[in-house]
């Protein structure tokens, strides 16, 4: 690359964020990790114990002098107490370095995303009462609620309470659609309380990744045979067709693209209002190709494709449909289990590295 053709060049993600009204968001809450992203366009970031987890060991020598000084000036306070401190505070960090994007786009981006405790799956009051607390951390917080049944209460009563909220734990277009109109019944409440609305930015993620790991699973487990490029195809097709109704029924929140597996979960939704949040690792790697950026919302997947997997897949009938699942069935859907159990996992792994300061192990020299 020449001189002059360096100074005019764009990443993808850059060129993406420039030239279309999708928006990239950074899987991460690594100041490292978070400052390449801006770099190449980013306006959010996410923060979960699965995400500090992964900071901490990275930049243990950042942070050990920290979780020494919390044991310390908490002396009664758990394990777990410590850990999510932590959460708070590298959330808090994190939130900093976006503050500006904030203030420039009045509060539609420049979030950080925080997670509440996937241990309150069940608990709608439980849920709202640590939305709040962690809403007030910082000015640009946006709190992340799984889409659990006792989630989309607390979902409603989260926005009309004015906390902009990201739906978690969500694989399906009726998740989405339940989001949505949790979303609107908090939005029209707090309009109707003559509260403030125009700042707030909620968002409902779609971890498109996730459904396609579970009909892998699942095709081993019930020996379906069908072509494996098929099965990539799974999360990307709920997406697209989940914005597709939002556009048409005019609903106040944007989708969210996680849990990547393939560029598609990127290409594939260039063009649309909508948040990728690619990984910092993604994130390198689509910088250094040579997709090109176009868009593709708009384009719908191979209905040979969506067919088979219909036939094939009842997970899948039931995430594509409008109506294929109930609220009362979102908790024991197979992705929403096996995520929930991954998150929770995550937080004893946390509570394992705090335990590790607070009573080391005297069997290691």
């Amino acid at each position: 690359m020449t001189r002059s053709t360096a100074a005019t060049y764009k990443s993808p993600l850059h060129e993406m964020t420039q030239s279309t009204t999708t928006c990239l968001w950074n899987d991460s809450a690594s100041i490292q990790e978070l400052t390449y992203s801006i770099e190449h366009g980013a306006v959010g970031a996410t923060c979960n114990p699965v995400i500090v987890l992964g900071v901490l060991k990275k930049e243990l020598n950042l942070w050990k002098d920290r979780i020494r000084s919390l044991i310390e000036e908490r002396p009664s306070a758990t394990e777990d107490e410590i850990a999510w401190q932590l959460v708070r505070e590298v959330s808090i960090k994190a939130a900093a370095l976006l503050k500006p994007i904030f203030d420039v786009q009045r509060g539609r981006n420049g979030r950080l995303s925080i997670q509440t405790d996937p241990r309150l799956f069940r608990d709608s009051e439980a849920i709202v009462a640590q939305a709040e607390q962690f809403s007030r951390l910082a000015p640009n917080m946006i709190v992340k609620i799984p889409v659990t049944r006792a989630g989309i209460p607390a979902i409603e009563e989260a926005t009309y309470r004015g906390i902009s909220i990201n739906a978690t734990v969500c694989f399906t277009l009726p998740q989405c659609i339940a989001v949505a109109e949790a979303v609107e019944r908090g939005l029209t409440r707090r309009q109707t309380a003559g509260e403030e609305i125009g700042s707030m930015g909620p968002v409902c993620t779609i971890m498109v990744g996730r459904l396609d790991d579970w009909l892998k699973l699942a095709a081993e487990r019930d020996n379906i045979t069908i072509d494996p490029g098929y099965l990539e195809w799974a999360g990307v097709a709920v997406f697209k067709k989940t914005y597709q109704i939002f556009q048409e029924r005019g609903y106040r929140i944007r989708l969210l693209s996680a849990a990547f597996r393939n560029h598609m979960h990127w290409s594939e939704f260039i063009g649309g209002d909508v948040v990728i949040s690619p990984p910092y690792a993604w994130q390198v790697r689509l910088n250094a190709s040579d997709l090109e950026v176009r868009p593709r919302i708009d384009k719908p997947v191979d209905p040979t494709i969506v067919k088979e997997l219909s036939r094939k897949f009842i997970d899948f009938r039931r995430a594509y449909a409008d109506g294929g699942l109930a609220v009362d069935e979102f908790d024991s859907f197979a992705p929403t289990r096996r995520t929930l159990r991954q998150f929770i996992a995550a937080c004893h792994d946390l509570d394992g590295l705090v335990r590790d300061f607070l009573l080391p192990n005297p069997d290691v020299s």
